[in-house]
């Protein structure tokens, strides 16, 4: 078994908030460089099972982990259902998803994830498919392009950018992305680059991140056995309110017309009970990691 050099963010606290027993079968969502997926095996005893699912060709080619009780998928997480149950599996005592993009696919170049290194504008998780940010970029109309940048970047200067994208397209590489941003865009935040929030929105785009989180709570939650957690480790604010909210109407029972009369024992049990409040990186992880900064971990259980 290789050692695992990337650590995650909030590692601890997110295996911790599993409640991980042993002989149980486990999902972690994105196995990454396997820093979750090697914490879930140390807890889960000889007879525990770990599905682990990852979209990223680079995870599986430069797998970081070698252990009979681990299998390894390569597909999306909202894929979940269907993959397990193809291998028998109808419930499971956990669920992790660490949701967003890596540090490794971040350092890389050839990823085009990072605005810091020079390299294609691909920002496709799974290179094997789809469209990249750059094709996209080539075709999108200025309007489709602003609401994006807008939507799912929050960015104030989205139809400024989406003016000067169009202006100077093709835009082929990320060093000519930031470039006209950074131009675009006329103030920005002490420490964040201009082109921090127009790069995350197209990232999230390109990989329909948040369609895919919507898509994959459900399934998680279904998946679960009575006392089972779903544990999320979200990067921003878009991913938390799904989040958030999701397991804010789990936790609710129906709710019915005032003034209807129902006996306790008849109102519906909830999916699901948030577990504590959402959990933060501490200061100390934060000075190891800054990008732990925006990390938040919300922990949930089956009724």
């Amino acid at each position: 078994m290789s050692e695992v050099s990337h650590v995650p963010v909030l590692l601890e606290e997110a295996v911790a908030a599993l409640n991980v027993r042993e002989d149980k079968t486990y999902v972690d969502g994105t196995f990454g460089r396997g820093g979750h997926s090697k914490a879930i095996l140390a807890r889960v005893g000889v007879r525990g099972r770990l599905l682990a699912f990852d979209q990223d060709p680079a995870a599986h080619a430069d797998r970081a982990l070698e252990d009979p009780r681990l299998e390894l998928i390569h597909a999306r997480f909202s894929t979940m259902t269907q993959a397990l149950a193809a291998r028998g599996i109808r419930h499971v005592a956990g669920v992790l998803l660490d949701v967003g993009v890596s540090s490794p696919q971040l350092e890389e170049p050839a990823r085009g994830f990072s605005f810091m290194r020079d390299g294609p504008l691909d920002m496709r998780m799974d290179t094997t498919q789809g469209e990249t940010a750059a094709e996209w970029l080539a075709r999108a109309e200025e309007k489709e392009i602003r609401e994006v940048i807008f939507t799912y970047g929050e960015e104030r200067f989205a139809k400024q950018i989406a003016a000067a994208i169009v202006a100077a397209r093709p835009v082929g590489t990320t060093r000519q992305l930031a470039e006209i941003v950074g131009r675009a865009v006329r103030t920005r935040e002490p420490g964040q680059h201009p082109a921090t929030r127009t790069f995350q929105a197209l990232r999230i785009h390109v990989n329909q991140e948040l369609e895919e989180l919507e898509v994959t709570l459900p399934q998680a939650a279904a998946l679960l056995e009575p006392g089972g957690r779903l544990a999320v480790v979200s990067f921003h604010s878009l991913e938390d309110r799904v989040v958030k909210k999701f397991i804010r109407d789990k936790s609710t029972a129906d709710t019915f017309p005032r003034g209807v009369p129902v006996r306790a024992r008849d109102l519906p049990t909830p999916q699901l009970r948030a577990v504590g409040k959402a959990i933060k990186a501490s200061d100390d992880e934060v000075r190891r990691n800054p990008r732990a900064r925006s990390a938040v971990l919300r922990v949930a259980e089956k009724n």
